[in-house]
């Protein structure tokens, strides 16, 4: 693969960079895994962001920009962007117009500035919003802000150098991002902690102004597989417009909580998960839970009664015990939790053994249990308002002191709270239930 690393001799910040990766790479040193492939340093007079169609001069893959960032609000700064403009040009290139993404290699540097920032600076992406535009080639910069303090600070240059040498792109879900400041806060630590890697990141202000064609070419662009929102920062009618736009477009909506659980999950395996989810119940809610490899989707069947009494005695410690392994639980506005759930092939047996015996020994501890052969029996004394009538006791008060079990006093007799109790019974099949105790 080519790779031009690109500087202004104009930019104070570019230069510092590059004079830092020139260093790095004549000292005695292990290969950096960008060294396997062909670079090539490009510097040029003009500023960076009016570079239209630089690609042309330039033979190469993916081009980096070295270059220095500034800000009204200036603080120590180090960012990853992608370029365009997502409404006006008020820096460079066209209006609406989007040069191609690389998130693969944009979520890599990400992740190497975060180590190798130095105290004060702070790593994360900035929304899309400058120059060029008008590319062809896969592009991003690297650069070091916001002042001419940091722009000349050796220590950030090679910082920045350090990061984009030692970048090397993992297998990533290539996602758009909406809404969020200029230094798109929430999408740099869904980077920072899970295989999500941004192209274009549209800032809130931004959002009112979008139609279907720009996000279209959000996602072209960004070769991105889905969207993810930073729900906080829109109100709820741009919320829902948005959410409205992306149908329209077929763009699938991953939210942060999927994208910390997916692991090593292909696009495609996740796609498979959310479809079986709707085959289901439509419209469920899909949790999904543990860390998932790659493999086929299919979907196990629990005990449903067995199901419904865990929920019964202890549903948070089920929850807390179905988070330990990869599965998908399905929710609706009726059901917490559905007795039916999907993992992977090669993990079923095992993950259907964690579940019931999850169930069984929340049981075991919560209700007053027995077992014989393959049945496991609850047995429970619960309040009989039907029996504190009949023996006189009038609903109120009494009523909860002999829930409490308390003994009350009516009419000068004693009711005890065994007097008013009912025993229960319920019997649940588990075949080869000695093997979950």
């Amino acid at each position: 693969m080519k790779i031009a690393l690109v500087s202004s001799l104009r930019d104070p910040g570019g230069s510092t960079i590059h004079d830092a990766l020139l260093s790095l790479l004549g000292d005695p040193h292990e290969a950096y895994p960008l060294e396997r492939h062909d670079l090539v340093h490009h510097r040029v007079e003009d500023r960076l962001i009016y570079k239209d169609h630089i690609d042309r001069e330039i033979d190469a893959d993916l081009i980096i920009f070295l270059s220095r960032h500034s800000s009204v609000n200036p603080v120590p700064v180090l960012t990853v962007h992608v370029t365009g403009n997502i409404s006006s040009a008020d820096f460079g290139g066209r209006e609406r117009s989007l040069a191609p993404a690389a998130p693969a290699w944009m979520h890599a540097v990400l992740r190497e500035l975060s180590k190798n920032a130095p105290h004060p600076y702070r790593v994360g992406y900035e929304v899309t919003h400058h120059g060029p535009t008008e590319l062809s080639t896969p592009s991003f910069f690297a650069e070091v802000g916001s002042t001419e303090r940091e722009w000349r600070d050796r220590a950030a240059g090679f910082a920045v150098a350090r990061s984009v040498l030692s970048a090397d792109p993992v297998d990533c879900i290539p996602l758009i991002g909406f809404g969020g400041t200029h230094y798109a806060a929430r999408q740099t630590h869904i980077a920072l902690t899970t295989r999500g890697a941004f192209g274009h990141i549209a800032h809130s202000r931004e959002v009112p102004t979008l139609d279907a064609g720009i996000i279209r070419r959000m996602r072209e662009k960004s070769g991105a597989v889905a969207a993810c929102i930073d729900r906080k920062s829109l109100s709820s009618g741009e919320l829902a417009t948005l959410q409205e736009m992306l149908a329209q477009e077929g763009i699938p909506i991953i939210t942060e909580d999927h994208l910390a659980h997916i692991g090593n999950l292909s696009w495609d395996s996740y796609r498979e998960i959310l479809s079986l989810a709707g085959d289901i119940v439509p419209g469920g809610r899909v949790t999904l839970c543990g860390e998932w490899p790659d493999g086929t989707p299919v979907v196990i069947e629990h005990i449903p009664d067995l199901l419904e009494e865990t929920l019964r005695c202890n549903a948070a410690e089920f929850m807390k015990g179905a988070d330990l392994v990869p599965v998908a639980r399905i929710s609706t506005s009726k059901s917490p939790v559905l007795p039916r759930f999907i993992t992977i092939r090669e993990q079923r047996d095992d993950v259907l053994h964690h579940l019931i015996s999850l169930c069984v020994n929340i049981l075991r501890r919560g209700e007053s249990t027995s077992i014989e052969k393959d049945c496991l029996t609850i047995r429970r004394r619960t309040f009989d308002p039907k029996k504190a009538q009949d023996l006189g006791v009038p609903r109120g008060p009494l009523f909860g002191r002999l829930m409490k079990g308390e003994t009350v006093l009516v009419g000068g007799r004693e009711i005890t709270p065994d007097m008013v109790t009912a025993k229960t019974e319920r019997r649940i099949h588990i075949p080869g239930l000695e093997k979950f105790v």
